[in-house]
């Protein structure tokens, strides 16, 4: 492997890390060398497969159950990872929740709770542990084509995402100058578990399917590639940039 796309003696906090997208990248930067911690909050099976798996191949990575739609759960995960971590090379927020439901049934409950862990734990992780990192560090914020295209029955999650992309530009500007590069990546339609509570699913992935330029879905370990590479030393010179991994269905007519 070239040596700038290598992530040894990297330390990694990837919220949302044990299944889905989050589980990819987790397993991605371990085995480029990463010491990963792994943040989940309910599923604990897939964070024991998980941890298994990487012990299987004698990667560095533990899990930290944290609930960081609570100001409780976020110090947990900040605590956990000031004691593992020295200092910090990488932030990633793969952790997303939602509400999927026609506008009008939706509540300010659901608001809250969506925007409270798809926008607002990473505003505080960041803040919190902003002072681990080192130069050379990298955060990335996982969004989705929703930030920029509608869906049914998808009103909060893309809202979300779309805040959550604008926060990152900001950021990107302004950590920059401490050497701290910002981006955004931007999956297309992605089989994931997610799928299950989304309205008219079935259609949905395949209709994403004949949409891509491949001719097929993009897959965990596409977008998890891509994720290394933002977080690796050749992106040096990427920063504030949304990547998008869809196989080009975002092209299409």
């Amino acid at each position: 492997m070239n040596e700038s796309f290598a992530l040894k003696g990297k330390r990694i906090l990837i919220t949302g890390g044990t299944r889905g997208i989050g589980r990819a990248i987790s397993l991605r930067f371990a085995r480029a060398g990463a010491s990963v911690i792994a943040n989940y909050v309910r599923d604990a099976q897939a964070a024991e497969s998980l941890v298994s798996e990487a012990k299987a191949e004698g990667l560095t990575l533990v899990t930290v159950r944290a609930d960081l739609n609570s100001a409780k759960g976020v110090e947990v995960l900040v605590g956990e990872t000031e004691r593992a971590f020295p200092s910090l090379s990488g932030l990633i927020h793969c952790a997303a929740t939602g509400v999927h439901r026609p506008f009008e049934q939706l509540s300010l409950r659901h608001f809250d709770w969506t925007f409270g862990l798809n926008v607002r734990a990473v505003f505080e992780l960041t803040q919190k542990l902003l002072p681990l990192f080192k130069e050379g560090g990298s955060i990335l914020g996982v969004s989705s084509e929703g930030a920029v295209r509608t869906a049914p029955q998808y009103t909060l999650v893309g809202a979300t995402k779309g805040a959550l992309e604008a926060m990152m530009r900001h950021l990107a500007a302004e950590l920059a100058p401490r050497g701290i590069r910002v981006n955004i990546l931007a999956p297309g339609t992605i089989l994931t578990d997610a799928w299950r509570v989304l309205p008219d699913s079935e259609h949905r992935l395949a209709e994403a399917a004949r949409r891509s330029a491949l001719g097929r879905l993009c897959t965990l370990e596409e977008v998890a590639n891509a994720a290394q590479f933002l977080c690796s030393d050749a992106a040096s010179g990427i920063v504030g940039h949304t990547l998008v991994v869809d196989g080009g269905s975002g092209i299409a007519a």
